[in-house]
């Protein structure tokens, strides 16, 4: 088997967590990050990790590669890269560091990445395009939509709803089988312990509404 060419798309500190996941990962498959994209201008032909910034993202299909990793941290800029890569047909890798711990049974969507010290427990579902960042840990039978983020920290108690797009913040946590709508924003530290309708910003312990956002989060 040949060794698989990526392209990574985004520059950042989310990034270098996407390429320091992919650099062990490599220790036990035949990987290699051959090109970056990013769409802030101000970065193209400089340096990322060891390789140059060679322009937009939209230019993905210029560079020869086999698959491609979202390395982008906000949600919705997330999304449209995704629908970008999506109708291109360029397949989307998932990056999983190896000391995460995942069920035999979870379902994993496509794109996502899992760092280091995640714990995801048995008859979890797991949409396209997430992120579990640090030491989070999902569950039994959570069910966490497409575009999520669960940041680092976050614990989610069994059979907890997340919907598509939301974030929930560093350290916060739902306790058992609550429901948290789409593109809702969860404070970092907060306990939800009620559902929780869309586009909303909540925060505290319980968590509460703050603040009703546009539709989608935008």
């Amino acid at each position: 088997m040949g060794v698989r060419r990526i392209v990574l798309l985004g520059v950042g500190g989310h990034a270098k967590v996407v390429w320091d996941a992919l650099s062990r990962m490599r220790e036990e498959n035949a990987i290699q990050v051959v090109a970056v994209l990013d769409d802030d201008a101000r970065l193209w032909g400089k340096h990322f990790m060891n390789l140059t910034v060679q322009g937009a993202i939209h230019e993905i299909a210029l560079v020869q590669a086999e698959a491609a990793v979202i390395a982008i941290g906000d949600n919705s800029a997330r999304r449209r890269v995704y629908e970008t890569v999506k109708a291109l047909g360029i397949p989307l890798l998932n990056v999983i560091h190896p000391s995460a711990v995942i069920a035999a049974d979870v379902q994993l969507g496509d794109g996502i990445v899992v760092f280091a010290n995640v714990v995801v427990n048995i008859g979890a579902r797991v949409g396209d395009n997430v992120i579990l960042n640090t030491a989070c840990t999902v569950d039994h039978d959570c069910v966490i939509g497409a575009h999520a983020h669960i940041a680092p920290g976050v614990h989610l108690a069994g059979g907890v709803s997340i919907g598509e797009g939301t974030l929930m913040g560093i350290a916060s946590s739902a306790i058992p089988l609550v429901e948290i709508g789409k593109w809702v924003t969860v404070g970092a530290g907060s306990v939800v312990v009620r559902n929780i309708p869309d586009n909303v910003t909540i925060a505290s312990i319980p968590a509460r509404i703050l603040e009703q956002k546009k539709q989608n989060g935008s």
